[in-house]
């Protein structure tokens, strides 16, 4: 369970804040997979930010369990990204001058999983794992990327728009392969957009307007990725 309480973030000097979050309080199960909803300026990607702990809250908690990553040193913080946390972004982050098979590598050396070539093959590139990025097209791309964050064996993955990059076709291949990964693995997914369609597929749905959460909600029947509008 991730409990966050009364989560506030603010951007600016004292004599020009913007407030982006304004006492947010959410409480995430196990294995679930949650949308966070909204327009642009809502405050979305910076509620992910602080719940995964890439950027402190000025007031609030974050906790993980029984551990409130807020209260956490810098160096514990960061340990504590590493054995938990995977990220997925709009932008693929891939390291131009190595192979698939090298970045992908590069999240599972972190834990020290030897197995790293089945999340390749899982996202569908065995036949790529020796072609570089930009041998690569944007889907197949992001597929790595989606196969990096995994092969660390994430605890909770975050997702931040990321199809928000691609075309139809091959945003709908990317979401299946993500869902079907999460409900293989079990692991937390939070992913981030403003497309209503997506959030048809989540299990829980947040809504957010000016950095509140406005609505919460299950959804009773969940859709995949090729029977969602687009």
């Amino acid at each position: 369970m991730i409990i966050i309480s009364d989560v506030v973030k603010s951007y600016g000097n004292a004599g020009n804040k913007n407030q982006v979050l304004r006492g947010i309080s959410l409480r995430i199960a196990d294995g679930d997979f949650v949308v966070i909803l909204g327009a642009s300026g809502s405050g979305k990607s910076t509620l992910l930010n602080v719940i995964s702990g890439l950027e402190p809250p000025d007031k609030g908690s974050v906790v993980y369990g029984t551990s409130d990553i807020t209260k956490l040193s810098d160096e514990k913080l960061t340990q504590f990204r590493k054995d938990n946390i995977g990220f997925i972004f709009q932008q693929y982050y891939l390291l131009p001058n190595m192979t698939v098979e090298k970045n992908v590598r590069m999240g599972a050396d972190l834990i020290g999983n030897r197995e790293y070539r089945k999340m390749i093959n899982a996202v569908g590139l065995a036949d790529k794992a020796g072609k570089y990025p930009s041998e690569l097209s944007g889907g197949e791309q992001q597929r790595v990327s989606v196969a990096r964050a995994l092969a660390k064996k994430p605890k909770a993955l975050f997702l931040d728009e990321p199809i928000g990059a691609l075309d139809e076709q091959t945003g709908r291949q990317v979401l299946d392969y993500i869902c079907g990964l999460h409900k293989e693995a079990g692991f937390t997914m939070v992913m981030v957009t403003h497309n209503q369609n997506i959030a048809e597929m989540a299990n829980t749905v947040v809504k957010m307007n000016s950095g509140k959460v406005s609505e919460v909600y299950t959804n009773k029947t969940r859709k995949n990725a090729y029977e969602i509008g687009w």
